[in-house]
């Protein structure tokens, strides 16, 4: 019988604060933003009435007010929870690089009948950091020396390594890239959807009253302009978290070149 595969911590996290995030944005909406945009727009349209050459004041509650904003925001703030986590693994696994996990002496070489000894340290090491990029790529570098005694398959199995978590943690980006590429397709539905209320409408603003066909477009211009620079900001924070993940991958190569490779003696 197979035992059932565990939900990851990562899943629940990103799980629990969708929900968390949902809430606090949609009661926002409720609580505030809508309410004040409703009062802001009856306030307009009275003064419209009064005076049909009244220019309407633009305020940040009508520009945020509709559902495709709301939308927008929940996914903003959700790709920023799922980044900071990535981020703050990161910058753990990042620190790792200033221990010393291969302690040697200056001139000390390492011999195929060593690697056994250092190995076992770095088994040792706690299990959250023994699933870091830096000990698993010392360790299976280590093991090959050990089998192989050959320098060269050493740097092939550290390269590799590095290769591979440096796929993994492209990969794991792509979830945030697809909320960064919906954000503009939220913007462009709220766009759609405001010409057809506006066009909906056309017989007011032929008989003067222009107030709801204005209403409704400033819902297909809001939606997207919001949606345009949430998404824009949206990137920025995503090519920082791959500049950091990048940085990271290299400079572990560098440190298991540095720490290992060169110390390296066949017999």
């Amino acid at each position: 019988m197979k035992r059932a595969t565990p939900l990851s911590f990562e899943f629940i996290y990103q799980l629990f604060s969708l929900i968390l995030i949902v809430i606090i944005i949609h009661a926002a909406y409720v609580g505030l933003i809508r309410p004040s945009a409703d009062a802001i727009l009856a306030r307009q349209a009275a003064e419209l009435e009064k005076d049909k050459s009244y220019i309407t004041e633009r305020s940040v509650y009508v520009l945020i007010k509709d559902y495709e904003q709301e939308a927008c925001f929940i996914l903003m703030f959700w790709a920023l929870a799922i980044m900071a986590h990535k981020g703050v693994m990161t910058i753990k696994d990042r620190a790792l690089l200033k221990k010393d996990f291969i302690p040697l002496k200056e001139g000390m070489r390492i011999l195929p009948e060593d690697t056994r000894d250092l190995s076992r340290n770095l088994q040792a090491l706690p299990p959250q950091q023994q699933r870091a990029l830096l000990p698993r790529a010392l360790l299976a570098a280590l093991q090959r020396f050990g089998s192989t005694g050959n320098i060269q398959d050493v740097s092939e199995a550290t390269h590799a390594y590095c290769t591979a978590e440096g796929e993994r943690l492209e990969s794991e980006l792509s979830m945030i890239r697809y909320i960064a590429w919906a954000i503009p397709s939220l913007g462009f539905i709220g766009t759609v959807r405001g010409i057809g209320d506006a066009l909906g409408q056309a017989h007011k603003a032929i008989e003067g009253d222009i107030f709801g066909v204005t209403k409704s477009l400033g819902v297909a211009f809001n939606s997207t302009l919001i949606a345009l620079v949430i998404s824009i900001f949206l990137m920025f924070i995503v090519h920082q978290l791959q500049l950091l993940q990048e940085r990271y991958v290299l400079d572990t190569e560098a440190y298991c070149e540095e720490n290992l490779t060169r110390h390296l003696q066949s017999e």
